[in-house]
């Protein structure tokens, strides 16, 4: 609703520059003043304009007032302090509109139109001029496929997961990836433990492979990831230990490992192949206890095989973006210029980033971009694509070489790009980037966006929960940084598995009356609730410091505080014998005939009998006009916000503000709950009133909590 009306105030605001000021503007700055009591919107344009017009700001704002005359959906417009304008929203009619939402013959009004020029936030720019509905492309959690994921990895993939909901509630076309570099340095550590530390061959691979499936059905701990993160620790210590000259031949089976498997055809690579894919799997299962899900698992074994390097490598040539160092510390290497790098002619620049290295092969970021390239539909190659996980609605596809489905989903060719990454990777991000940009594809560039975010730590008080040895002088930190390598850290399973039992405890003494099953559904929605809120509700360029009292709390900013608020809206309907929609119903049906007096203005499907009800014509506005109404207002105004909010999240790519709006809402209505006794009101009007109020809070939390991946508990 609020979005609605700020689209029809900044279209009516433009309108009145161009006609009285011959003045046009994309955009009209619109602001939220901090008290009712001052409006429901303001804009500061008049200060702007006034050196342009050489007026004082006050009488160029009277001016605009005065010219905007009546706009629909707003009461008045006032002018305040040296110029800044304000917004009086009829409350009436913004009422009727935000229950409109949920009515059968209302429209959807639920989408924002991503990128209005009046209501987009500053912080970011909108993927597709002119509107939502283009086709995104989110590759998040992208996982080493070399041991179990963990707390780290789960704050990457609910922030992804979270912002593939939003874009898809802005009616875009989503295509969720998972990027799986089964041929890097990390699976090529697990394989040297596999075969120099435990001295496997290929078959007893197969053998533990094998055994850790049949075990991890019943307990996910007997799994392949599980035994993987040992090994990988182990190994990450058995390089350092020794003689330097042990130490060099250790690393020297690294490397040739690693070469093994970017090569292939090989039981080496086969060996890696037979653990990436089974860890993979396991990962999948994980993240699926958090619901999330992804369409395609394009893998870097087929950008290899599949010469994905080498079509780009030619682009990148042609285009001059890549140059051949002839002298310096780059020589025999083909570089690129660093964004914003300046070069002299004539002279070596030491600070060129190196693609391909004087011995041929190629970086990270050198495949990185061959890979960006397909992702936009500008490389001339495609994946094979077959079958590899199944969720209860659709099929998870992976890249192959040899024997690809014949039919298949179409992946690539998006016109915007979100790639969940952590914030040590903006370098390389930015790499693709500016090579983007240096081969004409500039538009490409500009709608490809690092969705960065900071790591996960824990609080010591979690740390120590979880068992670690904490020294002492490190109990006073603010948090401690966790290390897969090192082996300290919390696997995503065991942090689940904890959450939902110390859950699930509480739970048990508080519904005595219910079954086992009920009880373990409703302690999993608290717990993944409670996870998923407390990764969302900071800014994701925030460092997190995980701790489970926190996580979990029933008070303050929380995922199980938001339930809670839940469970006791559904309370009242249910001690009230009625539900919210029949009560958004009657209300509906009543604001159509009262609030705009004429049986005429009523929609068919709602013809009620209006005789009875004219006398009571002005009671909409008498709930909602008066200093003691203004918290129940407040409450409507923040319902009325979704669709802002969503807007806000896409543009700047930041969740956490509908994680805050949900908070917020909760707040507001323990306000409301606590000032206003709904069941035992006497008057039959205002009853209907407050149970509508209540109603389309409970749609607003319900709705923005399913975005934030957040399911609704019926008791708690």
């Amino acid at each position: 609703m609020v979005f609605e009306l700020q689209q029809k105030l900044g279209a009516a605001i433009r309108a009145v520059l161009k006609e009285k000021y011959d003045l046009t503007f994309d955009q009209i700055p619109l602001e939220t003043p901090p008290d009712l009591r001052m409006g429901e919107a303001a804009t500061p344009i008049a200060l702007q304009l006034a050196r342009t017009l050489r007026k004082a700001p006050k009488i160029i704002a009277q001016e605009i007032v005065a010219a905007l005359g009546a706009v629909e959906g707003f009461d008045r417009f006032e002018v305040a302090g040296a110029g800044y304008i304000n917004a009086r929203i009829d409350r009436g009619a913004a009422v009727r509109m935000i229950v409109e939402e949920s009515h059968p013959s209302g429209k959807n009004k639920n989408a924002a139109r991503v990128g209005h020029p009046d209501v987009h936030s500053a912080e970011g720019d909108c993927p597709t001029a002119g509107g939502a509905g283009g086709h995104a492309l989110v590759e998040h959690t992208s996982i080493n496929p070399n041991k179990a994921a963990h707390i780290g990895h789960l704050r990457n993939a609910i922030l992804g997961d979270t912002f593939v909901r939003l874009l898809r509630a802005a009616n875009f076309k989503v295509d969720v990836q998972n990027y799986i570099d089964n041929t890097g340095v990390q699976v090529a550590d697990v394989v040297v433990g596999f075969l120099h530390l435990e001295k496997k061959s290929l078959a007893e691979v197969r053998q533990i492979v094998a055994g850790c499936e049949a075990r991890s059905g019943d307990d996910h701990t007997a799994g392949i990831d599980y035994f993987c993160w040992d090994l990988y620790a182990h190994t990450s210590r058995w390089y350092t230990e020794g003689t330097a000259e042990e130490q060099a031949a250790k690393k020297k089976i690294r490397l040739d490992t690693l070469h093994e498997i970017e090569h292939g055809g090989n039981e080496t690579s086969e060996i890696a192949e037979l653990i990436s894919t089974a860890v993979l799997k396991r990962h999948l299962e994980t993240m699926q206890r958090l619901g999330i899900e992804y369409d395609f698992l394009p893998r870097e074994s087929e950008i290899l095989r599949l010469k994905f390097w080498e079509a780009a490598f030619e682009k990148l040539k042609t285009s001059g973006v890549l140059y051949f160092e002839n002298e310096g510390k780059n020589k025999g290497c083909w570089v690129m210029m660093r964004p914003g790098a300046e070069t002299v002619e004539g002279e070596t620049n030491e600070d060129a980033k190196v693609i391909v290295r004087s011995n041929g092969t190629v970086t990270y970021v050198g495949k990185d971009i061959a890979y960006h390239m397909w992702k936009f539909g500008l490389l001339g190659k495609d994946f094979g694509y077959k079958k590899f996980f199944s969720y209860p609605f659709h099929e998870c596809w992976i890249s192959t070489v040899e024997d690809g489905a014949k039919h298949h989903p179409h992946f690539g060719n998006a016109t915007a790009i979100y790639n969940v990454i952590d914030s040590r990777q903006s370098d390389p991000q930015a790499n693709v980037m500016q090579a983007l940009r240096g081969m004409g594809h500039a538009k490409e560039a500009g709608h490809y966006t690092h969705f960065s975010y900071e790591m996960v730590a824990l609080t010591p008080r979690c740390a120590v929960e979880l068992g670690y040895d904490v020294p002492a002088e490190d109990l006073s930190r603010p948090y401690i940084e966790v290390s897969g390598r090192k082996g300290f850290g919390v696997k995503a399973d065991d942090l689940i598995d904890k959450l939902v039992a110390a859950t699930r405890a509480e739970v048990d003494a508080r519904q005595t009356g219910r079954d086992e099953i009920d009880r373990m559904r409703i302690s999993a929605q608290i717990a993944i609730g409670a996870l998923r809120y407390f990764m969302l509700k900071v800014t994701r360029n925030s460092v997190i410091a995980f701790d489970f009292n926190d996580a979990l709390s029933f008070e303050g900013e929380t995922g199980p505080y938001i339930q809670y608020a839940v469970v006791r809206i559904r309370n009242i309907f249910r001690k009230g014998g009625t539900t919210p929609e029949a009560v958004l119903e009657e209300f509906a049906r009543k604001s159509d005939v009262l609030c705009q007096g004429t049986a005429s203005a009523v929609p068919q499907d709602r013809q009620i009998n209006e005789g009875a009800l004219a006398p009571e014509a002005a009671w909409l506005a008498s709930f909602l006009a008066g200093e003691k109404n203004e918290g129940i207002w407040a409450l409507w105004l923040r319902a009325g916000r979704f669709s802002l909010v969503l807007d806000q999240c896409i543009a700047s790519s930041e969740p956490a503000h509908l994680a805050k709006h949900a908070f917020q809402l909760a707040q507001d209505f323990a306000g409301f709950y606590h000032d206003h006794h709904i069941l035992t009101e006497e008057d039959p009007a205002r009853k209907t009133f407050l149970l509508a109020t209540a109603a389309v809070t409970l749609r607003e939390l319900v709705r923005s909590l399913a975005l934030l991946g957040i399911e609704s508990p019926e008791a708690m």
